[in-house]
């Protein structure tokens, strides 16, 4: 980390105290850059799209909109961004440890090759970026971040593109950009942004940031015309970040910075040290920075660009609703879904049939596990509804029945008094840890593929329609060996089932010594 302490003590901090946009001065205080380096947040865990949407599987990594997950479709939006600009070829994602390999398999799927930034604890997006300011630093890489949210909606990509850019030039000259979205209703889900003086490029100068309003103030905001909604994406040059929270934040900065050269690099994923992490005050960036940009100790100018480009948050059903195609009733269908006689419906179908009959302004959302009914103006009371299920210690509120692991999945099919039932599919070339349990025994039956079974001092190969047993306190692992996924139907019995028992000896994916909450 030795570049970016050189580079922070000998002058980074002088470099940004004097930027204002649209000054000449600023601009010359700062060597040109058009270096850019996507920076997308996926450490959220909202539930508001529950019952798709869960603790351990929030939205980014779920196919809500089109066939990517939102994940997939925000690490593809700087491809194709105007001449003249050089975006990095491998965006950082900042995301919690328990969603890393999710994320790592869709950005595979996606042919994405990303760096990886895990957070050790949840500490909200300004540290989150942060991270990757210090860590771009440290590599010599003082490049502009485009910081994007994960998991929201962008309809027009070419419009996004052009407003980054716009932003980016701001950004070139020391400001902290974000974009703005002049809204389209009054809505009382989102902050708001109130512009101040324009400049010659259509963006204008940030007055002040406002907190989600009551409906009357937000159709108030909405008829003065200079209110615009806070899209959460921020764009601004690295060094200029790091300085602006020195002084602003100064624990949250020490904090992260101490994580970063404290911390370890394994090929693209870098951890930051936990111990110093933890240290950081837990804030978003609007909170930390940007709503203190018009303040006498701000060391930069506030910009806000416009952002027309078909944009949600995807805080809601209704939200999903809204940015979908609709039929000429105004319904939506996802996956098997029948209507007759309904009107302005959202039904999604995992897997079975859903019939909506006369049904109006009703949300319909089945999963395997779990069936959501709701009226659409009442979609916004998921969240409580949730935080009930939580309460009552229901497993639907923090994971689905198919439950991903870093070697494939499995999906409880069945389960009663003494016994449990799950079909498990390991991805070639992986293999499970090598484990024991003290309350339960398991019997395997290989219904696709071949398995390499590891049994107390034996290793075997099992083919289709084979089986074996595996004691209770009997050492044992499941590996692929094939060039195909290995699928096999596990029987588990004892007078304990949950998925606390398991002791862990040896694991390809550093999870020893780690109580997990589902099959590993």
């Amino acid at each position: 980390m030795a570049f970016y302490e050189q580079q922070h003590d000998s002058g980074g901090q002088g470099q940004a105290a004097a930027p204002v946009a649209g000054e000449t001065a600023a601009a010359n205080a700062f060597t040109p850059c058009t270096r850019v380096l996507p920076v997308v947040l996926a450490g959220g865990s909202g539930t508001r799209l529950w019952p798709m949407s869960r603790e351990h599987y929030p939205k980014q990594l779920i196919d809500v909109i089109g066939s990517d997950s939102l994940l997939q479709a925000t690490v593809r939006r700087m491809e194709g961004f105007p001449e003249g600009w050089q975006v990095a070829a491998s965006p950082m994602i900042v995301c919690g440890d328990e969603h890393r390999f999710v994320i790592a398999e869709q950005l595979k799927a996606s042919g994405v090759e990303a760096r990886l930034i895990v957070e050790p604890a949840r500490r909200d997006t300004a540290p989150a970026l942060t991270l990757a300011a210090a860590l771009a630093c440290a590599a010599g890489d003082d490049a502009i971040l485009v910081a994007m949210p994960s998991d929201h909606s962008i309809a027009d990509v070419p419009a996004l593109q052009r407003a980054i850019e716009i932003a980016a030039h701001h950004a070139e000259r020391g400001a902290i950009a974000t974009l703005g979205v002049p809204p389209t209703r009054p809505d009382t889900g989102f902050g708001y942004i109130r512009i101040g003086a324009a400049l010659d490029d259509g963006a204008h100068l940030i007055d002040r940031f406002v907190e989600k309003p009551a409906a009357e103030l937000a159709a108030q905001y909405v008829a003065a015309g200079t209110y615009w909604w806070n899209s959460g994406i921020f764009i601004v040059r690295a060094s200029v970040w790091l300085d602006a929270l020195q002084r602003l934040q100064p624990d949250m900065h020490a904090a992260c910075l101490a994580a970063i050269v404290e911390g370890e690099a394994d090929g693209k994923l870098f951890k930051p040290a936990a111990q110093a992490f933890t240290h950081a005050p837990s804030d978003s960036i609007d909170y930390a920075v940007m709503e203190r940009l018009g303040s006498a100790d701000a060391p930069c100018a506030g910009v806000v660009v416009p952002l027309v480009a078909g944009w949600s948050d995807l805080g809601s059903w209704d939200a999903v609703w809204d940015a979908l195609e609709k039929d000429d009733c105004g319904n939506v269908a996802r996956g098997r879904v029948v209507f007759e006689g309904a009107t302005s419906t959202y039904a999604h179908s995992d897997g079975r049939l859903v019939a909506c009959v006369g049904t109006t302004n009703v949300v319909v959302v089945e999963t395997a596990d779990a069936v959501l009914v709701a009226d659409r103006s009442h979609v916004q009371d998921v969240k409580g509804l949730v935080a009930r299920i939580k309460a009552q210690h229901a497993p639907e509120a923090d994971t689905h029945r198919k439950v991903r692991r870093p070697w494939g999945f499995y999906d409880s099919i069945d389960h009663g008094e003494r016994f449990q039932v799950k079909r498990i599919v390991v991805t070639p070339g992986a293999r499970l840890s090598l484990q024991l349990h003290h309350h339960r025994a398991e019997h395997w039956v290989v219904v696709r593929g071949t398995a390499l079974v590891t049994r107390g001092e034996e290793q075997f190969l099992l083919s289709e329609n084979e089986s074996t047993f595996i004691p209770l306190g009997t050492r044992h692992r499941l590996e692929n060996p094939g060039k195909v996924p290995l699928e096999i139907i596990e029987v588990q019995s004892g007078a304990y089932l949950g998925e606390d028992d398991i002791v862990r000896f040896e694991d390809t994916y550093g999870r020893c010594g780690k109580q997990e909450s589902a099959k590993s």
